[in-house]
This record gives structure tokens, sequence and C-alpha cells, in this order.
């Protein structure tokens, strides 16, 4: 029933790695893949060619993404990859065309895929090989990138393009906005003896 060559041995324990991450909760599933404590992954998540990712800190995977590292991939720190997305390092379609679509074939091409820190990559978006995105960028959920994208922009569409550009005063302006409008939403809950655990509950209809 189960073969025993080279190809099969290295496949299964990936399986079994991933059937037993699946009963794990996302911390504990960082630490089984080897990547770092601060780093939070979700359920499904496929890692191809883990000994070529290079992950920083505090960075979270969503539900079902896939990080195709197997042409080398780097994701900076605070970076999170939102569910279902897909980041490809690696491309078939000449072995496809050329009919040499077998196993090990010569004709897979592949490059790296870098991503910069503090970046927010909307679900269901896909990464192509070589892309190389810059610090503090937005992706839209459903997007297709296939080129590079500078630092501090938010892109969008198929394929992405930037439609908004910003700096780091921007951002501090927005996070001090979000946590005066947190802040009233605990102190509101507090009232109504809502206790909240992180981030902040819905607004209340005060009328």
């Amino acid at each position: 029933m189960f073969l025993d060559d080279e190809r099969s041995n290295r496949l299964r324990a990936q399986i079994l790695t991933d059937v037993v991450g699946g009963f794990m909760n996302d911390v504990e599933r960082a630490r089984l893949l080897g990547l770092p404590e601060t780093t939070r992954i979700r359920e499904r998540t496929k890692i191809v060619s883990p000994e070529n990712l290079t992950l920083g800190e505090h960075c979270w995977i969503g539900e079902g993404a896939v990080l195709d590292a197997s042409g080398g991939l780097e994701i900076g720190a605070h970076t999170s990859v939102g569910l279902n997305c897909l980041i490809f390092t690696h491309s078939s379609w000449l072995s496809n065309m050329m009919l040499e679509n077998h196993s090990g074939s010569d004709l897979i091409e592949r490059k790296p895929v870098r991503i910069g820190k503090g970046c927010f990559i909307g679900g269901n978006s896909v990464i192509m090989p070589g892309v190389t995105i810059g610090d503090c960028v937005t992706i839209n959920p459903l997007s297709v990138v296939s080129k590079d994208v500078p630092d501090y922009c938010l892109v969008s569409g198929n394929p992405a393009r930037v439609f908004q550009r910003y700096d780091q005063e921007w951002i501090e302006g927005e996070a001090a906005r979000v946590r005066a409008e947190n802040a009233a939403r605990r102190e509101a809950a507090a009232k109504r003896g809502i206790q909240t655990t992180w981030g902040a509950p819905p607004a209340f209809d005060e009328s």
C-alpha cells in the first residue's frame, strides 16, 4: 500500500506533520514547524520547502494559506498573510507545454519572493514568483501581484496596481485614531459590565 522510496518518505513526513498540526493552536503549530515563537499560523496552512522560508517576528499566517518557499521566500516582521493566500516561488508552465510534467522535471523555474516588514496581505490574494514587496504595504483581498511593489502603498486588483501612497506620519495618525476609538468602546463596555480581553467590542448605540 505504501511506497518505500525517497520521495514518498519525504512527502509522508510532511503529511504527518500537517495532521499533527491540525490538533494544535496557532502558536503550538508554529513551534512544531520551527518558526519564530512569536509566529501565529492558522490551520490548513501549507509550507512548501520550509527550509527555504525566512520569517520575521510577530507574523500571522491565515487559514488555508500556501507558502511556496521552494524558490526562496522571505517575509518581514509584523506581516500578516490572509486566509487562502497563495505565494508562489516556482512555476511549472514550461514542463506542461513541453509535455514533460513529471516529478523532478528540469523545466521547473524558481524565483525568490521577498515581502517586507509591516505588510498586510488580504485574503485570497496571489503573489507570483520573483516579486519583491516593500515595507508597510497593504494588498487588498483578491489581488494578483505580478510585479514589484514599493514601500508604503496600497495595491489592489488583477493585476495589482498602486491605488494609494502614504507615509509614516499618516500611519501614526491612523493608529492614534483607532486607539482612541477602541479606548472609548472599552470604556462604554465597562459601564455595561462587559469585560474585553483584546481589541475592543463593537460600538454600542447610545441613543
